[in-house]
């Protein structure tokens, strides 16, 4: 097999496109030929050690991929070789193979495709569970989704809208904005060329939005919470701006407003029922059409350089997907 190795945590430019020996699964795991996988911000914290999960080195990076089951490990009952599944084993996927805890892995209905479901398990597993697990959101309330462009941002907007919420998308170019009226959202702000506070107050007559979806962070954190309704969650999803923010205390109590912590990683680890229950609707509400991950790059897995690169642009609409032949 081929993957690429991480050695040392500087960061994309010091991980090497190498040949290694092709594991064999063992105890509880099934070893996967990648068909696709896909980029997400923790992938590059990872490479540069910035990451709460540390794994020892060496090691391939590439926490969500899709594939063909290849080989069967020891107790492993509802996955044959040639099922097709989707993976966020953490590690592993930007490769042409990787095993993986059956556990983690999702079967794929045939009509999902490899691309598509390299880009669904993190990205929307994560969206669900903030919107609807955590924040419990109701159909009629007003969702603002923070980076809506993006790949959680794009997932955050069709969840919202299957729900029956009211959606306010906020992205940094007017081209981005339409990408996000294009999905469905009902409303629009550029909160690089308009005032964020101003217009959610326009938009909402002074309420404000019940739920904030903020995978930004920075200085967007705070002007969102000094906006939010009463009783609004705040949903902290990651920090995409680079800097976490510190937000004063007495905003909540003024409120009566909730901020939430969204890992859901840790989730699906912790509440494996729960999560497995989350997906099957993720995945029903796909086969409907609901629901469909945003792709705007598809390169070669050996082009993965360059496309951390495009990631690090900041100017990516929805994922960045690499595949395998």
């Amino acid at each position: 097999m081929q993957a690429w190795t991480c050695t040392e945590l500087s960061g994309p430019d010091a991980l090497t496109w190498q040949e290694s020996p092709t594991p064999e699964p063992g105890k509880g795991e099934v070893r996967i030929a990648i068909k696709a996988a896909s980029l997400n911000f923790p992938d590059l914290l990872i490479v540069q050690g910035k990451y709460q999960m540390r794994p020892p080195l060496p090691f391939v990076p590439g926490a969500e991929f899709a594939g063909v089951v290849e080989a069967v490990g020891e107790g492993v009952k509802h996955l044959a070789v040639g099922t097709h599944v989707a993976g966020f084993a953490g590690t592993g996927g930007f490769g042409t193979h990787t095993v993986a805890p059956a556990a983690m892995l999702m079967p794929l209905p045939p009509v999902f495709s490899f691309e598509d479901a390299a880009a669904f398990l993190c990205t929307y597993g994560t969206t669900y569970h903030g919107l609807m697990d955590r924040a419990a959101l109701k159909a009629g309330e007003t969702v603002l989704v923070l980076g809506a462009a993006g790949g959680v941002g794009t997932a955050a907007i069709q969840i919202a809208k299957a729900a029956g919420a009211k959606v306010i998308a906020a992205a940094s170019t007017d081209e981005k904005c339409a990408l996000c009226k294009e999905l469905g959202a009902d409303a629009t702000i550029n909160y690089v060329s308009q005032n964020l506070r101003d217009e959610l107050k326009v938009i909402t007559e002074g309420k404000g939005p019940d739920v904030v979806y903020d995978p930004v962070g920075g200085d967007l954190t705070e002007q969102a919470f000094r906006s939010i309704a009463w009783r609004g969650r705040h949903l902290v999803i990651g920090f995409a701006n680079g800097p976490i923010p510190s937000l004063p205390l007495n905003l909540p109590l003024l409120k009566g407003a909730s901020v939430m912590g969204v890992f859901w990683g840790e989730f699906a680890k912790r509440e494996p029922q729960n999560n497995a229950g989350c997906l099957m609707q993720l995945a029903a509400w796909y086969m409907e059409g609901k629901i469909k991950p945003v792709i705007e790059h598809k390169l070669p897995m050996s082009q993965l350089k360059e496309a951390f690169a495009l990631m690090g642009s900041r100017q990516v609409r929805g994922k960045v997907v690499l595949v395998n032949g």
